[in-house]
């Protein structure tokens, strides 16, 4: 575990990162074997947590039925959200393709428990939602291991966490945090579809780096890195 990384190690971890796609079509029938799907989820399960809670859960799901009911939940989610937009954005938004639900050979949800080893977390109790955001560590983790196996990986957020704890027969204490639709796919996309299709443009570095302080963005002592920043990396 003290080896350092070889720079194909390095390549590797950086071209999984950068053609890392949310993906909502071209999924393929072909099935995702046992023991690839087994190593995703060990290494979504290596992910940290505040305090070692592991405080994740996941839900595999294949059946069409319990598919067909989150799929209705993302279309009412989804007209009732278009109401909350003008056009001509609306007619935009509603054209978008926003999931794989029923295409993508596995669904995948993953949970927060909070009770779990106890009411004291190491680290939880000055920032509660340090909890949630070791589930969304676990999520990263699973979906750059997705890539690396070659399986496309999208998260439906246009969803009611109502509906998937009734569907999914969630105790109510537990909260769904990602609903997640894996298989492999035709491709991978050059750039992420919503910037693709221009309903926001991916961000310079430089627009999103500050230095000491908020805002502060021409501090000499960070000069080198500054103009390394402005080049603005390529990504994949």
């Amino acid at each position: 575990m003290t080896e350092d990384f070889t720079e194909e190690e390095k390549k590797g971890l950086y071209k999984a990162i950068y053609s890392r796609r949310d993906v909502r079509s071209h999924f393929t029938s072909r099935s995702i074997d046992d023991d690839v799907l087994a190593r995703i989820l060990n290494a979504a399960h290596h992910a940290p947590s505040v305090g070692f809670s592991q405080p994740w859960n996941f839900i595999l799901i294949k059946e069409m039925i319990t598919k067909k009911k989150i799929k209705d939940s993302f279309e009412q989610e989804k007209n009732r959200s278009s109401k909350l937009i003008e056009e001509p954005k609306r007619s935009k938004y509603l054209s978008f393709k926003l999931e794989g639900i029923l295409e993508s050979p596995i669904n995948l949800c993953v949970t927060y428990d909070p009770t779990k080893f106890g009411p004291f977390v190491i680290g939880r109790t000055s920032i509660p939602e340090a909890g949630l955001y070791s589930v969304c560590c676990a999520v990263q983790n699973l979906w750059l291991a997705a890539r690396t196996e070659g399986i496309g990986l999208g998260w439906v957020s246009i969803l009611s966490n109502d509906a998937l704890k009734e569907v999914l027969e969630l105790p109510e204490h537990v909260v769904p945090i990602a609903y997640l639709c894996l298989g492999y796919v035709d491709e991978f996309a050059q750039k992420p579809d919503l910037e693709t299709a221009g309903w926001l443009p991916r961000l310079d570095l430089k627009d999103v780096v500050y230095f000491e302080k908020w805002q502060d963005t021409e501090n000499v002592e960070w000069n080198q890195i500054q103009e390394m920043i402005k080049t603005n990396l390529d990504y994949a």
